[in-house]
């Protein structure tokens, strides 16, 4: 079993133990809360996560908590669930990004569907956050004219354009691209271009 988990948000009762039950029955790490307060008060793990959380609850209901998570940077895929539903807190759901919306009674099936796909999700983007910043530790380390020869052979420049432009010779700039790509781990061009759009250093293709 891994390490992902679930918060459900829910103030029926019968409702938290109902899906707490499905969900562990197929593997899943559960935690309930039976208010907003409750779950921002919590300690949560820092591994691959997803909110089940119910639209109308007591205090803040579900969308806005889900909008105040938007609003402090955390992020969290949020699937909304609710007896209540109708078109516009659908539309307002998706539109500040929930995974998905379900109405109850939902199949279990769809329930398990919907975690299984949010948590997906969210070891995708902590993947590439970790990606992300090993990228941006690399290039740290590199000089500050390993940084500028990088920056500009990867907007498309070739080597002498790129001597011309910092007014260094080819071959200063051939010493610095290499050793730029060897500190960055990059293989291949290709690679280092990749790298550097995931730094922003350009825009991607």
């Amino acid at each position: 079993m891994d390490k992902s988990v679930v918060h459900i948000v829910d103030d029926d009762e019968s409702i938290r133990l109902s899906l707490d039950r499905l969900l562990r029955s197929v593997g899943y790490h559960v935690q309930m809360h039976a208010s907003s307060q409750e779950f921002l008060d919590a300690e949560r793990t820092d591994a691959p996560s997803c909110l089940i959380v119910d639209v109308r609850l007591p205090g803040t209901g579900g969308l806005e908590l889900q909008d105040y998570l938007t609003r402090i940077g955390y992020w969290i895929p949020v699937i909304v669930i609710t007896g209540h539903g109708d078109i516009p807190m659908t539309v307002r759901a998706m539109k500040a990004g929930a995974i998905d919306f379900l109405a109850k009674p939902f199949r279990p099936q769809d329930l398990i569907d919907a975690v299984s796909h949010a948590l997906r999700a969210d070891a995708a983007r902590r993947a590439e956050l970790a990606r992300s910043q090993e990228v941006a530790a690399k290039f740290a380390a590199l000089s500050a004219r390993e940084r500028e020869v990088m920056a500009l052979v990867c907007s498309g420049l070739m080597n002498k354009q790129v001597a011309g432009h910092l007014e260094i010779s080819e071959v200063t700039v051939k010493m610095h691209r290499g050793a730029a790509m060897r500190k960055m781990g990059a293989r291949t061009l290709a690679e280092l271009v990749r790298m550097a759009e995931v730094l922003k250093l350009v825009r991607p293709a």
